[in-house]
């Protein structure tokens, strides 16, 4: 029971990255997440200890012994425990991606047993996603915050510490008495984005990152993750963002990010910020703005949008300004070369106008990617090559990474609903392993699908011969690139690509003695 004279202690949990082995793409990144929860309770008033087992166990590596061919990236299960304090009153786990889900589980059972009076809640992508599923696969989980976390999180402590009754906070859900799911109300959004409080960065902790080369996409010495807005605008239907944002979309004041950016040069000495936005630019005015303050504060940062971004506001005007800012790395996110499949996944772009708008990218001089996906479970052999042409195409025209990604049924997404109601998915720990399993190593051929005209082997096939292609053509077109991946494998802290980056994730392995411990 929590003392009603005091608030609540709270304790924020990461698990391990899962992967299966021979993965190539497991990325150890700051959990913006946590931090932003850490600030918005701390500027309440409340003490919060963040375990990251992933920031405090980079480069470890350990056998998943339940789960052959399978291993986790970060501390271990017991190691976790042990740093959590133990008079916790309230254990918050972050449940992101489901294909981790089956150790989270495992987590937050073990966690409870040690911690028999602590309240376990959990949030994220997954939680949102599959909420009754979730609790009741895990009877050690007691609530799940779903949606945007912050300020419900907030409202469950106050309610705990008032007359411990938290049932009545909107947002929440969770089992009663008589085990019937109780959701409450809908997905409530912080509307006055300004007001929510910085990331809370623990001392020393971004700095196990930057010392072990560890970073979202791209990186350079001490890269600085950093969001510019909320949700997304957008209703694609492999995407679980309306579960979890709504389509609510809010851009914060150029004015606060800029302060953000100021404060953090002053007390860290970053190079580079990566923007973990969905979708940082679809405002042409916000994004000419902020470029401009960017130039007129001096802010001298090379800075990238690794998570994808769309094509309707990167005209010449603000692709010139990105470029002047010190933008070093742009990511498309087409999804597909396919008219047909564009429009049955609702991702509402023009093709021949993206086309257009990568192109003016590479005039400018950036560096680009352009994430695709086949595989979508209507997509027909017509559809699929359209989608690998483009990319070979693109790759030919000067786009530096075109990767080749298999269509993955994410819970919280139309396309998962759809599969679930015809009976394609069933829901256990096998499936979200396939989920980790099915992009983790672009060499395998063996990947799972739900396509409905085409195997898992022959997808995997040509994902394998497309990348395979798209590298070769965007490296002997222009060997410039050559030169420029030896000279940042050599380097201690550069890399221009995923690629490069991967590749010095891979050397860092054979030097380091203390990975795989």
């Amino acid at each position: 029971m929590v003392d009603k004279n005091r608030k609540p202690t709270v304790s924020l949990v990461r698990g391990p990255i899962v992967f299966a082995d021979g993965s190539v793409n497991n990325e150890a990144t700051p959990a913006i997440a946590c931090a932003y929860i850490a600030g918005y309770l701390s500027e309440k008033g409340y003490q919060v200890v963040t375990i990251d087992a992933i920031g405090e166990g980079l480069n470890r590596t350990w056998p998943l012994k339940d789960y052959p061919g399978f291993s986790c990236h970060g501390l271990q299960v017991d190691e976790i425990i042990s740093r959590i304090p133990k008079d916790s009153d309230v254990i918050g786990f972050s449940g992101m991606f489901s294909g981790e889900w089956p150790v989270l589980k495992k987590l937050i059972t073990q966690t409870r047993s040690h911690f028999p009076k602590a309240l376990m809640v959990a949030g994220g992508e997954h939680i949102t996603g599959l909420t009754e599923y979730s609790l009741r696969d895990c009877p050690a989980l007691d609530v799940c915050v779903r949606g945007e976390g912050e300020h419900i999180f907030y409202e469950l402590l106050e309610c705990l510490g008032e007359d411990g009754d938290y049932t009545k906070v909107n947002g929440i859900a969770y089992l009663d008495s008589d085990n019937r799911f109780i959701l409450n109300g809908n997905l409530p959004r912080i509307r006055a984005v300004d007001t929510i409080p910085w990331p809370y960065w623990p001392e020393g902790y971004l700095e196990k990152f930057w010392a072990t080369g560890k970073s979202y996409g791209v990186c350079t010495e001490r890269d600085m993750p950093l969001m510019v807005s909320r949700g997304c605008p957008f209703q694609c239907t492999f995407c679980s963002s309306p579960q979890m944002w709504t389509t609510l979309y809010k851009l914060r004041d150029p004015d606060d990010v800029i302060a953000e950016i100021k404060s953090y040069k002053e007390r860290y000495r970053i190079t580079s910020l990566q923007l973990y936005d969905l979708t940082a630019i679809t405002k042409r005015s916000w994004a000419i703005e902020f470029c401009k303050k960017l130039l007129q504060h001096q802010i001298n940062l090379k800075w990238s949008l690794p998570s994808g971004t769309r094509s309707e506001a990167l005209d010449h005007e603000v692709l010139s300004l990105l470029k002047q800012t010190g933008c070093n790395y742009l990511v498309y996110a087409p999804e597909s070369g396919s008219p047909n499949t564009l429009k049955k996944i609702k991702k509402k772009i023009h093709l021949p106008r993206f086309t257009e708008s990568v192109l003016e990218a590479k005039r400018q001089g950036l560096t680009l990617r352009m994430n695709l996906i086949i595989g979508f479970p209507s997509e027909t052999w017509r559809d699929i090559f359209q989608t690998l042409l483009y990319g070979l195409k693109m790759s030919i025209r000067g786009v530096d990474e075109v990767p080749i990604f298999i269509f993955s049924p994410y819970p919280g997404t139309e396309i998962f609903d759809e599969l679930s109601e015809a009976g394609k998915i069933t829901l256990n720990d096998e499936y979200f392993f396939k989920l980790t399993s099915l992009n983790s190593s672009y060499l395998s051929i063996e990947a799972a699908s739900f396509n409905l005209n085409i195997s898992s082997r022959k997808l995997g096939i040509l994902r394998l011969i497309f990348i395979l292609s798209n590298y070769a053509v965007s490296y002997l077109l222009r060997p410039h690139r050559i030169f420029r991946t030896i000279r940042n494998l050599l380097s201690k802290t550069e890399a221009a690509t995923v690629l490069e980056h991967r590749l010095k994730d891979l050397l860092n392995r054979k030097r380091d003695p203390e990975i795989n411990a």
